[in-house]
């Protein structure tokens, strides 16, 4: 046993001599070359090439390893074998990551690439302004070299924009108001003011023919993934919307599914709060991309009215109307910028502080609303005749969309919706008892009694209580008794359109009130001057 022991010791020594021997002879330097040779002949023979990309580049965050970070984590979870999960504070979400020095493979047009992520510790820190963290971290891109080209030029731009996407759909959408004009306030704030967005409306449970609501969602995507285009056609990336329609017919609701659809914030414009058109420029340039603006009942907000269809005829030549005209623009001067005498010169400029069609149009269709891109303009109406033909053309409003009465095939919806029941294509019920009898009867009726998706949700939700084949058929006699009355006394959309639109101007601002009681002054001075220009005719006869 000694002698083995002897004889083993005896080895070591031999290799140690000619360890040190070959440190001697072969320098530090020497053998770094040489292992740098091996590592080139080896790639050189190698059918793959690599890829490193570092978390930190320099002092800077490199956004390509964000991107590839939050790319790898939309699917690891169901291909990756050892994952690291975390949670932040007050979140439900748990996100999913390749552990250190993991291994995952991914599939890009038919070719397939390796990502390693390396975690190794930092030997030195460096001198630096900020402080760096002990380990590097960083994704190695494997990949077969005949794949190189490919690569480079589509696979990174796409991990880019999905990750873009993935940010876009896990942030928070807000809804922004204007209510300083589109000017600063005093202290430097942003005019838009904004809360979370947290309407619920999707297409799936908006009440609507389902063949259109397809139509707008295959609109909207190719609007959406459509920057190429866009760009190579020399057009700005924006869409123009216009849903119109008797009131209660879900115009907001579809607003609401545009927006959880793409993933857009919305900038909701009050007119009524903007003073003049280089406000309303203001506004716009103070709106992000891949945003909805939206103008709600634009034929109520200020005074757009369809010029074709504009009553009264032009002012005549005469001496005596010249006057009367030039005497009323000077009373508006007064009434609308507080003047005292007809001819005050602040009240004439009042005047003009206020939006024009020309401002609006150039707000939706000029160079100004080419400053932002990937942004929709959506407005709202009911009466889509008393609008200018100017601001319904393409290029300003591109999809005219009709909100009508609820159909039967939005009334399927409601009842799903409100009532959980599973109806098939040809109007049978999958689950729920209603049978096909009713249904074939809710079908006769529905579009006879002309009742808005909102009046029919109202009367699931009164007879919610009920079980569902009781609130199927009270629905079903309100159906009744609407298209009776119908059927006597004509359509009853309007009249409701009516009693709507004088709600509107019951609710109105005190600013509009005010502006209704200058009108009425107006008038009545106008009315003064005309009797008075008789009686003057009266004496010279």
């Amino acid at each position: 046993m000694r002698e083995l022991w002897t004889s083993l010791a005896s080895v070591l020594g031999v290799l140690a001599f000619c360890q040190s021997l070959l440190q001697v002879i072969f320098p530090p330097e020497l053998r770094f070359a040489f292992i740098k040779f091996l590592n080139r002949a080896f790639h050189c023979f190698s059918a793959y090439c690599y890829f490193d990309i570092t978390e930190i580049d320099g002092v800077n965050t490199n956004e390509l390893y964000n991107a590839v970070q939050l790319y790898l984590s939309s699917f690891v979870s169901t291909t990756g074998s050892r994952l690291s999960l975390s949670r932040a504070l007050n979140s439900s979400a748990t996100t999913f990551s390749l552990s250190n020095n993991d291994t995952i493979a991914d599939n890009f047009k038919g070719i397939t690439v390796h990502w390693e992520h390396v975690v190794t510790q930092r030997q030195s820190q460096s001198f630096s302004w900020r402080a760096l963290p002990d380990e590097k971290r960083g994704f190695t891109l494997r990949m077969k070299k005949r794949d190189k080209e490919l690569v480079l030029e589509s696979y990174l731009d796409y991990i880019m924009d999905k990750a873009n996407e993935i940010r876009r759909n896990n942030q928070e959408r807000l809804l922004y108001t204007n209510s300083r004009g589109g000017s600063l306030d005093s202290r430097g704030h942003h005019p838009w003011e904004s809360v979370p967005f947290k309407h619920p409306s999707t297409f799936e449970t908006l009440a609507m023919d389902p063949e259109r609501k397809r139509a707008i969602m295959d609109d909207l995507r190719e609007f959406a993934s459509g920057q190429s285009f866009y760009q190579r056609t020399g057009r700005a990336w924006k869409r123009g919307y216009l849903l119109y329609g008797p009131p209660g017919t879900g115009k907001s609701s579809m607003i609401a599914a545009m927006a959880n659809y793409l993933g857009y914030d919305i900038y909701d414009l009050e007119l009524t709060e903007v003073h003049s058109n280089s406000e309303l420029r203001k506004l716009l340039m103070k709106t992000s991309s891949k945003s909805i603006i939206v103008i709600e009942d634009i034929d109520c907000s200020v005074n757009l009215s369809n010029r074709w269809k504009a009553g009264g005829a032009p002012p005549s030549s005469s001496s005596s109307s010249s006057m009367m005209m030039s005497s009323m623009y000077d009373i508006h001067a007064d009434l609308r910028g507080g003047g005292t005498g007809l001819g005050d010169t602040e009240g004439v400029n009042a005047t003009n502080n206020r939006i024009t069609l020309s401002g609006l149009l150039n707000f939706t269709d000029g160079l100004w609303s080419c400053c932002g891109s990937e942004r929709i303009f959506v407005f709202t109406t009911n009466h889509i005749e008393k609008l200018d033909p100017a601001l319904l053309r393409s290029g300003r409003m591109d999809m005219h969309i009709f909100m009508s009465y609820c159909s039967f095939p939005a009334l399927k919806i409601l009842l799903k919706n409100y009532l959980t029941c599973d109806l098939d294509d040809d109007g049978g019920v999958g689950d729920g008892g209603l049978g096909k009898e009713l249904m074939r009867e809710l079908e006769e009726v529905t579009d006879k009694a002309e009742m808005s998706p909102a009046d029919i949700s109202e009367v699931l939700i009164k007879n919610r209580r009920g079980d569902r084949r009781s609130t199927t058929r009270e629905l079903l006699k309100i159906l009744r008794d609407r298209a009776e009355r119908n059927s006597k006394y004509g359509g009853g959309g309007e009249v409701e359109e009516e009693e709507e639109e004088e709600e509107k101007r019951t609710l109105e601002s005190p600013k509009k009130s005010v502006n209704c009681q200058e009108d009425m002054i107006c008038k009545k001075q106008q009315q003064e001057l005309e009797e008075g220009e008789e009686e003057e005719k009266g004496k010279f006869d």
